[in-house]
C-alpha cells in the first residue's frame, strides 16, 4: 500500500530543484465557498526568476529531447506515482481552494494519472513518432536516389497556462504538460490563482519525480505571479518555443498576439469558448422525449455548468412535443439546487451573462438563474431561456457562451432552419445529435455541415465527459481553439509539440536510434513505404 505523502505548501515558485526568492508582493487564494483567504501567501515571481527558469528549460531540454522514449515514460509514471502519494493532502487542498465535491476531486485525481501514464506508454512505444525510412538507390537514373530518413522531433521549453475549471487535469500535470513532456520538451506551468496550493502540490511531485528519475535540472518549473506580468515574460521569452492554454477566448487570443508578434513567431495551441450545440431530430424526441430530457440536465448542471463542453444551445422542434420537451428539461432545471462555483471571476461573468440575456428582447426566459436567488456569494443557479430560429440566426449574442449553467433552446419548424443555423455556427468543439436510424439517414447534410465545423460529433449520447484515449479529439476550430488541426485531449496531443526533421545522406552513427538501421528501439517504422518493426 502506497504511503500518503506530506508536502510543505511553501508559497514559492519551483525553479527547478530550487524554490523562488521572496519578491515582496504576494496573493492568496479564496474559499468560493465562504470567501475566506486560504493560507499561506503566494509569492510572485520576477522578471529576473522568469528568464532564469526560461533559460533553464532551454538547457534541459538539450538533454531530456535525447532521452530515449523508455527513459522519459519512467520519469511521466513516477509523475503519476508521486500525485497519488499525495492522498488526502491534495484531495483537500483543492476542495479548498475550489469549492469541488470529493467525488469530483478524486475522480480528476484518477484521471490526471491515468492520462500521465497513457503519455508515458505513448513515449514508449514510438509509433507516434511518424519515423520514416526511404533507402538510397545510387544506381537510379536518370538521377540516383538519395537516404532520406524522417521523424517528429520535440519543439523545445513549452509554457502551460494552467486552467481554472480543471485544478488538476488541465493544470500543473495535466494534458497539455503530459503531452509536452512526452514529446520530449520541457515544461514551464503558469499557476493559475484560483488554485495555488494544488498546484504547488502537484508541483512538488513532479520535482520530485524529477529527482528520483534523475531528470535534467529544469526539465519541469512552475511560476506564481499574473497573467499579465509573468505569463506575458514568458511567452515572449525567447528560449520558449510554444504554449498551451485552456481558458477564455479572451486571454487565448490575447496569447496567440504576444506569440505571433515575437521576433520568431511560436504556435499557440489554446483550447477557448464552446456552446457545444445539441440537435434533437423529430423520431428520438418521440421514442426518448424523457430519457433526453433528463439526461440534459445532468449534462447541463455537471461541474455546475462548468466544463468546456457544456450544452448551452438546443436545437428543438416547434410543435406540441417540443413544448412538452421544453416544460420537463425546464422542471428539472428550475428544481435543481445552486452550487459553488470555481471562483468569483466565473461567478460574474456567468451572472453577468445571465442578466444580458434576461434582457435581451429575441429571447424569453424560462427560467432566470439570477445571482439574488443564490444561497452564497459565488453561487451560480440554472437558467433556461428560449429563442426562435430567425432570432438565433438574427442575433449574432444568443451563439456566445455563457459559462455555467445555462442553456438556449433554439425553436426550429424545418429541417431547412437546422442547416442554416449549422452553417452559421463557429468553431465548436462538440455537437450532438440526438436521432433515430431514419433521423440520422435523413440528416446526412447536418452530419456533413458539423463535421467542418467542430471537433466531436456525438451521437445520442451527451457531450460532457472527456473520455480520455487514443482516438479522442478535444479541439475544434476556431474560436473554438487557436488550431482546429489539434486536440489537448487524447494521444494526438503529442503532435503539438514537435516537428518534422528529415536527415539525407546522414552516417549511422549520427542518426537517431529511432531511425538507424536495425530498429534498436524495436518501434514501428515505415520503411521503403511499408510499416514494419523489423
Amino acid at each position: 500500500m502506497q504511503l500518503e505523502e506530506t508536502i510543505e505548501i511553501k508559497g514559492r515558485s519551483i525553479i527547478g530543484l530550487k524554490d523562488g526568492a521572496d519578491s515582496g508582493q504576494s496573493v492568496k487564494a479564496l474559499n468560493p465557498a465562504t470567501g475566506e483567504e486560504i493560507e499561506p501567501p503566494f509569492v510572485q515571481a520576477t522578471t529576473e526568476e522568469v528568464d532564469q527558469v526560461a533559460e533553464l528549460a532551454q538547457s534541459a531540454f538539450l538533454e531530456y529531447s535525447r532521452l530515449s522514449g523508455k527513459e522519459r515514460a519512467k520519469f511521466i509514471n513516477q509523475i503519476a506515482n508521486q500525485i497519488e502519494a499525495l492522498g488526502d493532502t491534495l484531495t483537500q487542498r483543492v476542495m479548498l481552494e475550489t469549492g469541488l465535491p470529493e467525488g469530483r476531486v478524486k475522480g480528476e485525481t484518477g484521471r490526471t494519472t491515468g492520462q500521465l501514464r497513457l503519455f508515458a506508454s505513448l513515449a514508449e512505444e514510438g509509433s507516434w513518432l511518424n519515423a520514416r525510412i526511404d533507402t538510397a538507390i545510387p544506381d537510379r537514373q536518370p538521377l540516383p536516389k538519395p537516404d532520406v530518413r524522417a521523424m517528429q522531433r520535440p519543439l523545445g521549453p513549452v509554457v502551460v497556462f494552467a486552467a481554472s475549471n480543471f485544478p488538476l487535469a488541465f493544470s500543473t500535470a495535466g494534458g497539455d504538460t503530459a503531452s509536452a513532456l512526452a514529446a520530449g520538451c520541457s515544461v514551464i506551468v503558469k499557476a493559475h490563482s484560483s488554485h495555488p496550493g494544488t498546484a504547488e502540490l502537484v508541483g512538488r511531485a513532479v520535482q520530485k519525480a524529477a529527482e528520483i528519475t534523475g531528470m535534467p535540472e529544469g526539465v519541469f518549473s512552475l511560476m506564481f505571479g499574473g497573467g499579465r506580468t509573468v505569463g506575458s515574460a514568458l511567452v515572449t521569452h525567447p528560449d520558449v518555443k510554444a504554449v498551451g492554454f485552456t481558458g477564455s477566448t479572451g486571454g487565448g487570443t490575447a496569447l496567440m498576439k504576444l506569440a505571433a508578434e515575437r521576433p520568431e513567431p511560436i504556435p499557440v495551441y489554446a483550447e477557448m469558448g464552446s456552446v457545444n450545440p445539441v440537435f434533437i431530430l423529430p423520431g428520438a424526441l418521440a421514442e426518448r422525449s424523457e430519457a433526453i430530457a433528463n439526461g440534459l440536465h445532468v449534462s447541463a448542471t455537471m461541474g455546475v455548468g462548468q466544463f468546456c463542453t457544456n450544452p448551452g444551445v438546443v436545437m428543438l422542434q416547434s410543435d406540441d412535443a417540443g413544448n412538452s420537451f421544453k416544460d420537463a428539461f425546464s422542471g428539472l432545471m428550475e428544481s435543481h439546487a445552486d452550487e459553488v462555483m470555481l471562483n468569483r471571476s466565473i461567478q460574474k461573468a456567468y451572472s453577468d451573462g445571465v442578466a444580458a440575456r434576461d434582457g435581451n428582447s429575441n429571447v424569453e426566459v424560462i427560467v432566470s438563474g439570477n445571482p439574488d436567488t443564490t444561497s452564497g456569494p459565488c453561487h451560480g443557479a440554472t437558467s433556461v431561456f428560449e429563442a426562435t430560429a430567425e432570432n438565433f440566426l438574427e442575433d449574432e449574442s444568443l451563439s456566445h457562451e455563457i459559462f455555467g449553467p445555462g442553456t438556449t433552446l433554439v425553436r426550429y419548424s424545418s429541417q431547412g432552419d437546422l442547416l442554416k443555423i449549422a452553417e452559421n455556427l463557429e468553431g465548436q468543439l462538440t455537437a450532438t445529435i440526438h436521432g433515430t436510424d431514419t433521423d440520422l439517414e435523413e440528416n446526412k447534410e447536418l452530419i456533413a455541415i458539423l463535421e467542418r465545423k467542430v471537433g466531436r460529433i456525438v451521437f445520442n449520447g451527451f457531450p460532457t465527459g472527456v473520455e480520455v484515449c487514443p482516438s479522442m479529439v478535444h479541439g475544434g476550430p476556431f474560436p473554438a481553439t487557436s488550431d482546429g488541426r489539434s486536440t489537448s485531449v487524447g494521444a494526438f496531443a503529442i503532435d503539438r509539440f514537435t516537428r518534422l526533421v528529415a536527415f539525407q545522406g546522414c552516417p549511422q552513427s549520427l542518426l537517431p536510434d529511432e531511425l538507424k538501421d536495425g530498429n534498436p528501439l524495436r518501434i514501428q517504422r515505415m520503411v521503403n513505404g511499408s510499416y514494419t518493426k523489423d
